[in-house]
């Protein structure tokens, strides 16, 4: 399946990469331009709208966490991947109803159609609960080595596990792209039926070509048939609360003693994270408090990485607003829709990654004599400070943005659109596009390689749990600036009037909220040690 080098994916990662991007197609079709339709068709505020779109990518993005303990205990993944595509599919064409219905009876303002729609969306979060991790590590599944390829040995498997990784991030952002743009486009221009509709049969053309690529998937064995964590982690609480009941103190004998004396092995430090040892017997209730161990282990890293996930719900939501205000025009008669600006980020990627993949690792080889370049642990870090920098960035263009709209109502010129080119944001997008190559990749490699073999549908759950939680942090954070900067009066920082609103305050403070992750991240990664790395002091000891 791969080719000379051992770094050339097969057919059926590249089949799955294609799948992977016509999914992304699909729900960027929807997500990306959500807040404008929530505002101008449902009516909401936009407060209201960028909170409702940022729990709704909370919840879709936390379900992974939710599903992948069953997808890895109980069920198969191909099979999973069919039934959630089928919940996926199911909300998409829910979704489509929605907008049809309100098209066809403009009257109808009922809170039922309201709820049919938040219904239609929840159900496409649980659809892309168990879709995305089971299809991201099927994919992983076809990968040649059978081994756990972050801890072997061999370089060579790792560095093509790094670009599988790579590549279906290309895909993703690939597709997300062409939803981006195309369908901001479609909906703006053609109207909402259309613009739901189009991802609704994206998404029924990639089940069908993922059912039709059955022949040549890779389907490996449940090496874990009988390896259930949830059933396992009941019994062992019970076994271990069962030996506390009958647990009797025993004074050791003459023997015991002597044996004890005779034993010279000088003690080592035990690692609980390798897999060698605790692979032999993946019933014992030790086996799974282990894994529980380095799920823990990862828990500050994770946490650091959330202000990174809450700058990326500003796009869809805060970015597209202030871009609604803004000269949009090319021309006398084309107008671009302000959610096409998130392509920038994509595209930026889909340009950029390439060039770190040929550039930028052969340089930092040379200088850090490591085979990589950098390190996943470095590799984060770096987008973490560029995603400060592209706030900062949001920041002053917002700046001049109120400045300008101020100079025009002094002058009693009162317009919603600003003489200020929408081009403007582009710097932000492009500095949050370059931060994600860093950053994203490096999540997805760092949980793939930190967690146990046989919860690998788990490393991608990790992965978008933190985007799911930083949406509800997103949610949480404008909550409370809102009930803060509205207290006495006052206009809130979120106000309707775009130019009375104070965004440039919100962006400066996510600024500084992602600057103080960053420096408690460089602290933390200064103290880690990988599951790499504790694997060979274990050898070491031996």
């Amino acid at each position: 399946m791969a080719g000379s080098g051992g770094k050339t994916l097969g057919n059926s990662c590249i089949l799955l990469i294609v799948i992977a991007g016509m999914e992304r197609f699909a729900y960027k079709g929807v997500a990306s331009n959500l807040v404008t339709y929530l505002t101008d068709v449902m009516k909401m505020s936009n407060s209201a709208a960028a909170k409702t779109v940022n729990s709704w990518c909370g919840f879709t993005s936390m379900l992974p966490l939710l599903v992948a303990p069953f997808v890895d205990s109980y069920w198969d993944r191909y099979p999973t991947i069919l039934a959630s595509s089928f919940l996926y599919v199911a909300g998409l064409v829910a979704l489509t109803s929605t907008a049809l219905t309100r098209a066809s009876s403009a009257a109808n303002k009922t809170s039922s159609n309201s709820s049919f729609l938040f219904w239609s969306l929840y159900l496409i979060s649980l659809g892309q609960g168990g879709y995305n991790p089971s299809l991201q590590a099927f994919g992983a599944d076809q990968l040649d080595s059978e081994e756990e390829l972050p801890s072997s040995k061999d370089e060579r498997k790792s560095n093509k596990k790094s670009v599988f990784f790579q590549w279906w991030y290309f895909g993703v952002c690939s597709g997300s792209l062409l939803g981006i743009t195309l369908m901001s486009y479609i909906q703006d221009t053609f109207g909402w039926i259309l613009g739901f509709a189009i991802p609704m049969i994206s998404m029924v053309t990639s089940v069908v070509v993922f059912s039709c690529g059955s022949r040549i998937y890779t389907y490996r064995e449940s090496e874990a048939m009988d390896y259930k964590p949830i059933g396992n982690m009941v019994q062992s609480i019970k076994a271990t609360a069962l030996k506390l009941m009958n647990r009797r103190i025993t004074l050791p004998n003459k023997s015991d003693v002597t044996e004890l004396e005779l034993q010279e092995k000088p003690l080592c430090h035990q690692n609980f994270s390798t897999n060698e040892g605790l692979v032999e017997n993946p019933k014992s209730g030790f086996y799974v408090l282990e894994n529980a161990k380095v799920l823990l282990r990862l828990l500050p890293i994770w946490i650091m990485l959330l202000m990174f996930a809450v700058i990326f719900q500003q796009p869809p939501t805060f970015f597209t607003k202030q871009g609604m205000t803004m000269k949009r025009n090319i021309g006398s008669q084309f107008k671009i829709p302000p959610a096409t600006l998130q392509s920038a980020i994509t595209l930026s990627i889909i340009l950029l990654m390439p060039l770190y993949d040929k550039i930028m690792i052969p340089i930092t080889r040379l200088v850090t004599c490591h085979e990589k370049g950098i390190t996943v642990m470095q590799r984060m870090g770096i987008g973490m400070f560029i995603s400060v920098i592209a706030m900062a960035s949001a920041a002053v263009v917002e700046t001049r943005r109120l400045r300008i709209s101020r100079e025009m109502e002094a002058l009693g010129a009162h317009s919603e659109t600003v003489p200020f080119s929408i081009f403007w944001l582009l710097p932000q997008y492009i500095l949050l596009g370059i931060s994600d190559i860093f950053t994203v990749v490096g999540m997805q490699e760092f949980f793939y390689s930190e967690v146990p073999v046989r919860m690998r549908t788990m490393a991608f759950a990790l992965y978008t749990s933190v985007f799911g939680v930083g949406s509800y942090l997103s949610s949480l954070l404008i909550a409370t600036v809102e009930a803060v900067t509205s207290s006495n009066g006052r206009q809130s920082w979120f106000s309707d009037d775009m130019s009375e609103a104070r965004l440039d305050k919100y962006y400066w403070f996510l600024a500084s909220l992602s600057a103080l992750s960053f420096l408690l991240y460089v602290l933390l990664s200064a103290c880690y040690r990988s599951r790499r790395d504790l694997d060979l002091d274990n050898e070491n000891c031996k």
